[in-house]
This record gives structure tokens, C-alpha cells and sequence, in this order.
């Protein structure tokens, strides 16, 4: 006997049916066809357990990062592996749900110009009961420290968001450096329409000095007076790439969507993405919808949005001549989809879309390229390893 459902009349104006409108030009990475590139993809060390980042520190070594506070340096000719001592006050990763737990110690990048390694993690504040019962609070947050042998010395915190938060969701993390300004991804740790306020960090792209100090051509000093001066964009949900485009010096920042509406972005002064007011086509993991309008014009537009949600990570321009056939070109990583995708950049406009590889080696959490232009790369799991994608 089949089972009948009945809805509501009153439920239909909160329930989005799954259909993509053609205008609003949503992207489907299911539908990519697979690369006609050749490759090889390696294993060059293992095991690592859910590791988040890399980043290379020399043509030869690179430094990778656990969530549960592994910190690690690779020798990529010979995969030695060996572990790094710090004392970064992170959270502690328990191991559970991928959805709902991620925090801990996340991004690591390694900058040539000052010889420093920043770090982001969720900030620990040791505040075990909060109304009486038993929660971590935690922020965003970024240090910097100088790799001495085996272990980070001079470990300074560069900032903390505010307000902390007991969530254990969505605190983004991604860093990148242009010249001495440092540009990061603080998620909205599942709190939506906090993104609206400025006065508040979750859910914005920060832009600090890499010493900390605060730009004086931020926000803040352009006519948003309520804004927290190290915020340059908001209305974002949890931002997991960020890059410098070759092509013509803006950043890129890649976030999640909730079911759909994953997307990437420029990081502009002052602009407003719009979450949790609208989704970018994404709708709740319940199918209700979000607003009543994928977009709306008072909000900075995607230039690229998926549906469905492909869970994005980290994003790349591609430089080297292994595959020459890519340079330049806006390379993505995939949670959901287990897969490495290229998007086809031509005059500042992508004009394509391509997967190189999918279901190879899991949920894939970050990547780098060395100045060679082979790929690295790393998967969220308990067994994970480093690969090494060449020609």
C-alpha cells in the first residue's frame, strides 16, 4: 500500500520546487565533460587525518595542516613527513560529522615576503558551560609565526572575530597575501542574517595589514562608519577559496552555498553579497526557500553560481607549463563532487567548464601549485593522503 502525503496549502509559499530558472544561468558540474588532458596523479605522502591546507614553503617542501592540530612539513621529492610543534589555541576537532564539525586548525599560508606562516583556525576561549550547559565558544581567527627547525616561534594573534560563538559551522578561514595586505574568508558560522551587520565579522571578507594593522582605505574610512575596520565585503555564508587573479589583480573568493547557490565572487570594497537575504538559487537542506528571489540588484552579483551545491573549496589560477594548455585558467576544487574542475578564463570572463578528475581521491579539501605548474593536493578524511598531479 502506498503511502499518501497531503501538504498544506498554506506550506506551498515557503517550498522551492527544485527548478532552475534559464535566465539566472545557474551552473550544473554535473554536466561537465571530462578533460581530454592527460595526466598522472600520485601518492607523495601519507597517512594525514581530515587535513585542511598547504602551502609551499620552498621549491621542495611544503607544510600541511590537520583539523585536530597536526601541522606537518613534506618533502615532496622523498615524502618525508615530519611533524611541526606549536602552540596555536585551537579547538579541539572531535572527529565527528564532516557537516558539523569543522572547526579547528584550518588554513596555512606561507609568505615569501616577510618569511612569516599565517594561520587560521577557530580560536578557542576555554569557556566550557554557557547557561549552564556544556558548549565551546569559538572564533575565526589568524596568527602568524616563524618556522624555527621542527616548531612555530613568535606566534602572534592577529585578530579574533567577533562576536564568539558556540556553533562548531562555517568559519571559513581561506588567506591569501597581495603585496602586505592580507585578505580572509570568515564564515557566518551558521548565525545567516549576521552576515547583514557589519558591526559583526561573521560572514565578510577581512582586509588587514600583514602585521595586523588596519588599512586606512577599508570600509570603514569610506563612508560605512558603523562597519568593524578590518571588513571589506559582506553577506557572505562560508567562504573556503580565495585568490589573486593574474589577469587583473582583484580577488576571488569562492563560498558555499546552502543546498545550491555555491558560487565565486570578487572582493570589492564595501559590496554586499546578500546572505542570508538571498541564496543564489540555493534553497535550506529542509527545501524551503530562502528569500523570494535568487538575486536581487541592491546586491553584488556572483560572476559564476552553481545549482546544485557542489560544496566548493579552494580556487587557483593556474600558472606553469606542465599543462599549458590551462594558464591562466580558474582552477576549483569540489567537496560533494569529489572532483578538480577547471573553468576556461578568457578577457576576465569564464567561457567554459571542464572536470579533470572526479571520485579519484575523495572529498578534496585544498590544492597548491608549485611554480612548475604540478598540482597537490589534499582530501578531507581520517586516511588522506598528499598527491601530486602531473603531466
Amino acid at each position: 500500500m502506498k503511502k499518501r502525503f497531503i501538504l498544506s496549502v498554506s506550506f506551498l509559499p515557503y517550498l522551492i520546487v527544485c527548478s532552475v530558472n534559464a535566465e539566472e544561468n545557474f551552473s550544473n558540474y554535473k554536466q561537465y565533460n571530462l578533460t581530454k588532458t592527460n595526466y598522472n596523479l600520485e601518492t607523495i605522502a601519507k597517512p594525514f587525518d581530515h587535513p585542511w591546507a598547504l602551502t609551499f614553503i620552498d621549491d621542495k617542501n611544503l607544510i600541511v595542516t590537520e583539523k585536530g592540530g597536526g601541522l606537518f612539513k613534506v618533502n615532496i621529492e622523498n615524502g618525508s613527513k615530519n611533524p611541526i610543534k606549536h602552540n596555536i589555541e585551537h579547538i579541539t576537532y572531535d572527529g565527528g560529522s564532516i557537516a558539523y564539525s569543522q572547526g579547528g586548525l584550518l588554513d596555512v599560508y606561507f609568505n615569501s615576503q616577510d618569511d612569516y606562516i599565517y594561520f587560521t583556525y577557530s580560536h578557542d576561549f576555554k569557556e566550557l558551560y554557557i547557561d549552564g550547559k556544556p558548549k565551546k565558544n569559538s572564533s575565526t581567527a589568524i596568527a602568524r609565526g616563524r618556522l624555527a627547525g621542527d616548531q612555530i616561534e613568535n606566534l602572534e594573534v592577529l585578530l579574533v572575530a567577533e562576536p564568539r560563538l558556540p556553533t562548531n559551522l562555517h568559519f571559513g578561514s581561506r588567506i591569501s597575501i597581495q603585496n602586505d595586505f592580507l585578505y580572509a574568508g570568515f564564515g557566518e558560522r551558521n548565525e545567516g542574517m549576521i552576515a547583514q551587520d557589519p558591526t559583526k565579522h561573521p560572514g565578510s571578507i577581512i582586509r588587514i595589514k600583514t602585521n595586523g594593522d588596519i588599512p586606512k582605505d577599508n570600509p570603514k574610512f569610506h563612508g560605512n562608519g558603523t562597519w568593524l575596520p578590518e571588513i571589506y565585503t559582506i553577506g557572505i555564508r562560508n567562504p573556503q577559496g580565495i585568490a589573486i587573479s593574474p589577469h587583473d589583480g582583484e580577488v576571488y573568493f569562492s563560498s558555499h552555498g546552502p543546498r545550491g547557490g555555491d558560487h565565486i565572487g570578487k572582493v570589492k570594497l564595501g559590496a554586499n553579497y546578500g546572505w542570508k537575504d538571498i541564496a543564489w538559487g540555493g534553497t535550506e537542506y529542509s527545501f524551503l526557500g530562502i528569500g523570494d528571489k535568487p538575486f536581487k540588484d541592491k546586491y553584488e552579483k556572483p560572476i559564476k553560481t552553481w545549482v546544485p551545491s557542489m560544496a566548493i573549496g579552494s580556487i587557483q589560477f593556474y600558472n606553469g607549463s606542465v599543462f599549458p594548455e590551462w594558464q591562466g585558467d580558474l582552477i576549483v576544487s569540489s567537496l560533494n563532487g569529489q572532483s578538480l574542475i577547471r573553468l576556461d578564463y578568457e578577457n576576465n570572463t569564464i567561457v567554459g567548464e571542464e572536470i579533470i578528475f572526479k571520485n579519484k581521491i575523495g572529498r578534496i579539501r585544498d590544492f597548491e601549485i608549485d611554480k612548475k605548474g604540478n598540482i597537490y593536493l589534499i582530501s578531507d578524511s581520517p586516511n588522506s593522503s598528499l598527491w601530486k598531479l602531473s603531466n
